[in-house]
């Protein structure tokens, strides 16, 4: 009798088994230098050839394996880091599946010499097949050389991107890898080139600085929370520094690097309004807690994560990055350096690209008209105190600014005693016309104002259906509204806050968002609308004020919650030393 089901070989376990544990080389160093880890190594070295694709080898000082343990090793879910079903809820260690080693030496030409301080034990092993086993030197700890990755399997080797491509995902790995052990010294040398090393100084600042640099490390903040479930601390940028992409957040979970799309959310929401959004900061958040209330065993990888209390953990990681922002002075500086050929002046370009609006700007001519800053900013009931409307920063506030002119008809300059400042006028004045009508909108108390000839807006049928579907929106911040002939509405009445002169193009512009962009969180929809009518009530670019109209906008500035940046995230003012202007214009030459 022949049958159709049977069991499949060991070694084609393992193959399978390897595509998922085992996608790109970068997967293979982190199986390896995770299991060095566990091993409670000091320091490991990664060597690679042509970008691991040739050779890869991982060397530790770990407590290394006698000659049994070795050969163990690489049967499929040989683990020493379970023992019973209990241990799956309480996993402390970095691997514990046991499929890591017999899906590499599957799929690839293996060599691993290992000790525990006796004699040593060498093993070979080629496609998952026992090539030789004997005795070798003392060395305490582990070398795994792995050769011809995928030589066995020709469509996973096709699959391959190129050196450059596999050496950025390695590179950027061993990076994370770094941050998350800062008291293990790792190198990573590429065809004899070294690319990363790190101290193993336990200075999480200080491992920072090893991978991104002065720049970086010099503008990063501290932070620390705790609450009933959690622990985090660790470092986050300042808004001058953010990235493209988010491959520089680096997420921590008891010590394993994690990916979580509500955690990475919630970083991003600590730095709302701080920074645009496609914008990313540089952050190394590390979160402790209980290994019961997480589930790391979601994937082969074992870096997607699951938290039973995913709620709490995102309002703490949200409020401890908003915390450490408002109580940082995050006015950018620009720097200067030297160039090695010529010794000429050069801004840092990276720099200042994060801080400046890339757009064009023009001088004015003489037939442009100035703008009527009174009629924009007489927007307070006259009975409001704008002070109460805007919260006190008082690190900011310090400075005493005081205004010398304005360029371009945008930059507002200003000086004290040690450094020049640029201000965006547009961004600064929309900075402040946000957090104001944001205090309009959750103000419970409402002032309105009739209208001597309503405003009647057309909408089509669809519209129409939507807007009086959600009209309330607009009743409860005080507008009167009435239904008038098809498709039509009449506004009688409004709150006293839209911006005088442009009452219907706000109307219309709040009706459309109501129609299109309307959100069942009210406090993301208020936030959308202050975005809008703060930007449409703003003194634009290429407009001239006047010195006391600039003063105005420099005072009310500091009284802002987040002074630094436009609700859009993008900067409100940078900052020259007095050094560094002395230093471009060679008043200084060190």
């Amino acid at each position: 009798m022949n049958n159709k089901i049977h069991i499949m070989s060991e070694n084609l376990a393992n193959k399978i088994a390897a595509g998922e544990v085992i996608e790109r080389v970068s997967s293979v160093v982190k199986e390896l230098v995770e299991n060095s880890i566990d091993a409670k190594s000091n320091s490991i070295r990664i060597e690679l050839i042509d970008s691991g694709i040739k050779s890869l080898t991982v060397i530790d000082d770990g407590i290394g394996m006698n000659k049994s343990d070795a050969l163990l090793a690489f049967s499929r879910h040989a683990t020493s880091k379970l023992l019973k079903d209990d241990d799956l809820f309480f996993i402390n260690t970095l691997g514990f599946r046991g499929e890591a080693l017999p899906s590499i030496a599957s799929v690839s030409k293996v060599k691993l010499k290992t000790s525990t301080g006796s004699v040593g034990t060498e093993i070979i092993i080629h496609g998952g097949k026992l090539i030789s086993q004997i005795d070798s030197d003392a060395r305490i700890g582990t070398s795994f050389e792995v050769t011809d990755l995928f030589y066995n399997t020709p469509a996973r080797l096709k699959y391959l991107k190129s050196d450059t491509t596999e050496l950025s995902n390695i590179v950027m790995y061993v990076e994370k890898l770094a941050l998350t052990h800062p008291e293990i010294k790792f190198k990573l040398i590429n065809n004899n080139k070294e690319i990363i090393s790190t101290s193993g100084s336990n200075n999480l600042l200080k491992t920072i600085y090893e991978i991104y640099g002065y720049l970086v490390s010099s503008n990063m903040i501290k932070i620390s929370a705790s609450n009933e479930d959690y622990d985090i601390d660790g470092y986050i940028c300042k808004p001058s520094i953010l990235k493209s992409n988010r491959n520089h957040m680096t997420t921590i979970v008891n010590g394993r690097i994690v990916r979580n799309v509500e955690l990475n959310k919630a970083i991003n929401d600590g730095y709302y309004t701080y920074k645009p959004d496609i914008k990313y900061p540089i952050v190394v958040l590390n979160i402790s807690t209980d290994p019961t209330i997480i589930d790391v065993n979601i994937h082969p990888t074992k870096q997607d994560i699951k938290f039973s209390k995913q709620i709490e953990l995102n309002e703490l990681v949200t409020k401890a990055i908003k915390d450490a922002l408002y109580k940082s002075m995050l006015i950018p500086k620009i720097e200067v350096k030297e160039t090695s050929s010529n010794n000429e002046i050069n801004i840092l370009k990276e720099d200042v690209k994060e801080y400046v609006v890339n757009k064009e700007i023009n001088v004015l001519n003489d037939e442009q008209v100035k703008f009527d800053f009174k009629k924009v900013t007489n927007e307070v009931d006259d009975n409001t105190d704008t002070n109460t409307l805007l919260k006190k920063n008082e690190s900011i506030k310090k400075l005493e600014l005081y205004v010398c002119g304005l360029v371009m008809g945008t930059y507002i300059i200003c000086e004290n005693e040690t450094n020049m400042y640029l201000i965006d006028q547009h961004a600064a004045q929309e900075r402040i016309n946000y957090e104001r009508y944001l205090e309009h909108l959750t103000n419970t108390k409402v002032n309105t104002t009739s209208l001597l000839i309503p405003i009647t807006i057309e909408l089509s049928p669809s519209d129409y259906i939507k807007f009086i579907e959600r009209k309330e929106i607009l009743d409860n911040m005080g507008f009167v509204i009435e239904e008038f002939g098809i498709n039509t509405i009449l506004i009688k009445e409004h709150p006293t806050w839209l911006l005088r002169g442009f009452e219907q193009e706000s109307i219309e512009k709040l009706v459309d968002l109501v129609i299109n962009d309307y959100n069942v969180d009210r406090i993301k929809f208020n936030d959308s609308i202050a975005k809008t009518l703060a930007c449409k009530m703003s003194v634009k670019g290429n407009t001239r004020i006047t010195n006391d109209d600039m003063q105005s906008i420099i005072n009310e500035l500091v009284l802002c919650d987040n002074p630094y940046n436009c609700p859009h995230g993008r900067p409100t003012i940078i900052t020259f030393t007095k050094y560094e202007l002395e230093k471009m214009f060679k008043r200084v030459m060190n």
